[in-house]
This record gives structure tokens, sequence and C-alpha cells, in this order.
């Protein structure tokens, strides 16, 4: 595989004294089609992001297997025979109905509800391990669905006004602007409230991620190129409930949960209300008896089925990596600096009862670091050491079967970028500098670097 600085350098060879771009024969790609390693398949289908690694072991299959049909199987109030302990409060009724296809959640189109759309809320202050100080009496989440006789926490509107811009050829552009309503249904919520909107993000490949080690990532924080170009991020550490200590944060929009086995409990607590070893406690706190403390509702057999499920989640392939417009792209890619963040390539480490994660060399185009976006993308709501301006680096990969998998082409944490351009065009704070260097493309160039991007 050629070399970054090599890359860097054909880029800038490609540009006369006048610094006017000439048009080279565009050199053989970079970044072969298996962007997961071992765990890639070659599925551009409807199906292509709920796909089991092809390498796992028979036991490994049933495993995968058994927590797939626990994802997707609906909860219902307790007490009832099977799937009990939805409830009180709730957003949703399965990991499924979040994550349709095991892909990107959207915002709701009008009328309808938030089914893969979510609020998290805090105070200004920290909680006892320094994350997120809860709304007093809500929690760090609003329900917006509630089981029969109980009210929602809220109820949320959204609506969207254009703010305009041109590309430096003239071409224009619009970008959605999105504005919160909340009313609360249970009772007065604090004016200082701070909300955070957040779509569902895919799910595969984050085994791979889970298995990249921590130094890597840390190193990452000081890389050469991006600390000169003032763009290096930097790690959340979070508390981690099973280690009961402070761990690196790797998943979630901010980086804010460091384990998988973490994130499907956290998400099965706050968007179900379904408990488990890891999180007791419902997240409602009405003097009713299903908010009062009982045993989990959920097994640690089946929560860690999920988790080895969502573990061993395939990574599709690339598609149309020799068509010349896509290895342009490529080379467009490096030289707008969005390689400096969006890291093309990651090596996993040597991870106990994962061999299908371990010692693979992946192109997930992130560094799991947190930065900075600026004020147009601010939630204004800090989660552990995120700031309100932070975010962490989404992967890319599988960007360009979005669409196939999950029927649109929105993006971004609220899903307010409504295509990939207009994604990259709401890049501020430390992503100006790659904006600003796709906003100065010609339309061939842009049309170039979408073919790149839609390759993944």
């Amino acid at each position: 595989m050629r070399s970054l600085p090599l890359l860097l350098a054909v880029v800038a060879a490609t540009v006369a004294c006048d610094g006017a771009p000439s048009a080279p024969t565009p050199p053989e790609p970079t970044i072969d089609a298996r962007l997961g390693g071992a765990m890639t398949v070659f599925d551009a289908s409807s199906r292509a992001f709920g796909q089991p690694a092809p390498t796992l072991s028979t036991d490994r299959l049933t495993l995968f297997e058994s927590g797939d049909g626990v994802f997707d199987a609906t909860f219902v109030p307790a007490p009832a025979p099977v799937n009990a302990g939805l409830g009180p409060r709730f957003d949703n009724v399965s990991c499924g109905g979040c994550h349709v296809g095991d892909g990107r959640g959207r915002p709701p189109a009008p009328g309808e509800a938030f089914n893969s759309m979510l609020f998290r809320v805090s105070v200004p202050g920290i909680d006892a391990h320094g994350g997120p100080a809860p709304v007093p009496g809500v929690g760090t989440q609003l329900e917006l669905r509630a089981v029969v006789g109980l009210t929602p926490i809220a109820t949320v509107a959204i609506a969207y006004h254009d703010t305009a811009g041109t590309f430096s050829d003239g071409t224009p552009y619009a970008l959605a602007v999105p504005t919160y309503t909340v009313v609360s249904q249970a009772g007065p919520l604090p004016s200082s409230m701070m909300l955070s909107p957040r779509v569902a993000p895919p799910n595969f490949g984050l085994g791979l991620l889970e298995a990249v080690p921590e130094a890597t990532i840390v190193s990452l924080a000081s890389a050469p190129d991006a600390t000169a170009a003032g763009v290096a991020g930097h790690p959340n550490y979070v508390w981690d409930p099973v280690a009961q200590g402070t761990a690196l944060g790797r998943f979630g929009l901010k980086a804010n949960t460091a384990t998988l086995l973490v994130q499907s409990a956290g998400a099965f607590n706050a968007d179900m209300g379904v408990t488990s070893s890891v999180f007791p406690a419902e997240p409602c706190q009405d003097p009713i008896p299903a908010c009062a403390a009982h045993p989990p509702d959920l097994s640690g057999a089946q929560l860690g089925a999920v988790a080895a499920y969502v573990h061993t989640l395939a990574v599709p392939a690339r598609r149309n990596i020799d068509a010349a417009d896509v290895r342009r792209g490529e080379q467009l890619f490096v030289s707008a600096g969005c390689a400096l963040c969006h890291v093309v390539t990651l090596q996993t480490g040597s991870v106990a009862n994962a061999p299908e994660a371990s010692n693979q060399t992946i192109h997930p185009f992130t560094d799991l670091l947190l930065h900075d976006m600026g004020p147009g993308l601010a939630d204004n709501r800090p989660d552990f050491l995120a700031t309100g301006r932070e975010w962490r680096t989404p992967p890319l990969w599988g960007l360009g079967l979005t669409g196939v998998v999950n029927g649109h082409t929105t993006f971004l944490h609220d899903g307010r970028a409504r295509s990939v351009m207009e994604a990259i065009l709401w890049h501020g704070g430390q992503g100006t500098a790659a904006r600003e260097s796709v906003r100065h493309l010609s339309a061939s160039d842009r049309e170039a670097l979408l073919a790149f991007l839609n390759s993944l």
C-alpha cells in the first residue's frame, strides 16, 4: 500500500506553478476493497450491514444468531412470559426498531414518531463519575413514549430553515438548520436543561474498533500531520460501570462509552427501560411500582449475546475501486485534509476470545477521537471530556450503502445533512480547512470526491 506522504506528494505534483490543477492519470487505488480485513463481506444489498463476519467459528456464529434474535425482539411491559421489562418510559420497543438493518437512523418526517432519534439531556455540572449531571426526576434521556397509564416525559417538534451558501465557482447550496421545541408532559423541566439530539449510528464494524489498541488511539492525538494542521483530536475518558473505573471512550457520538457490552446495556436501559446487571435501575423516578428496584429484566446471557452480535457484524466491501473518478476522489480526500481526522487505516490488536477481530488491517476512516466541529454543529452539552462543541470522528466505511440499506441519505449526529456534501459543508471548527478545500473544488472534482465517498 502506498504511504500517505507519498500519496500527498502525488497530489501536490498535480498542481501547476500557477496553482491550477492539471488532469493527470489517477494512481492505482491505495485502499483495497476489504475495509474490515477478514471481517469484510461482499454484499451491497439492503442486508449489507447485518451480516456476520465470514470467519466466525460455529460456536461464535451460534452466539451471533442468538444475539440477533434478542436484538430484534419486541419487548413488552412486565409481567409477560417472554421479553418482559419494557418501560415504564421508553423511546422504542426493540434495538432493531432504532437500528433498522443495523444501519443509520434519521429524523422523523412530518407526522412520524421518533423511531430512530433520541434526545440526551443533562443540567450544568457533573455526576459522581465525571459524566453529565442528570436532570432531576428525568435522568439523562427524554423518553418520548410511556406504557399505558403513564405520561411520556415530553414531546419534541423539529422545524428546519435553510441557510444559503455558494461554492467558489458560484454554484449555490443550502443547509438545513434544525430548531427543537420541547414541551413537558410529566412535570416542569429546568430552564438550564441541555438538549442533544442523536440519530442511531450504524452497528457494523464495532468489534474491530473495540479491538484497536488504546495506545494506537492515544497516539493519534499527537499525530504530526494533524498537529501541524491544528486539527489533532483528543480521547474521551469515561466511567466504565463494569470495570468500576475510568476507561477510554470509543462508542457513542461523543465517545462516551468504553465497551460494546456497556453500550448495549445502556441502550436497553435508556431507550427501552430494560434493566440488566450493568444498569439495574429503571431510568424513571416516578413513585410507581414499575420504577422501583427489581431484578434485572435482561439476563446476563441475553446481554452478552447482543454484545457479541454487534461485535461480530461484518463490514461491507468497497465498490468501484478501479473507476477513474473514484481514484481521483481518493486523491482529493487526502489533499483536502479529510484523512487527518478520518484516518484511513488502523491495525487491531490481539483480542482474547475474538479471533475474527484480531490482528486485522482495517480502513474505518476514523481516529475515534473528539474534535471541535464549531458552533454550527454544537449541542452545547458536555459529556465527560467532550465539550459541547466536540464530536467523535464518525467512521465512513459503509457510507455509500446508506441509501440502499436505510432508504435515506441523511447524515451527522442529528440527521440534518440531507446528503454527503451537506455533511461536509457543515464542518466547522477543526473541520473548517477541509470544508473550505472542498468548497473551492471544481464541480467535476466535487463529483469525483463524492464518487470516492460513495465507494466506501
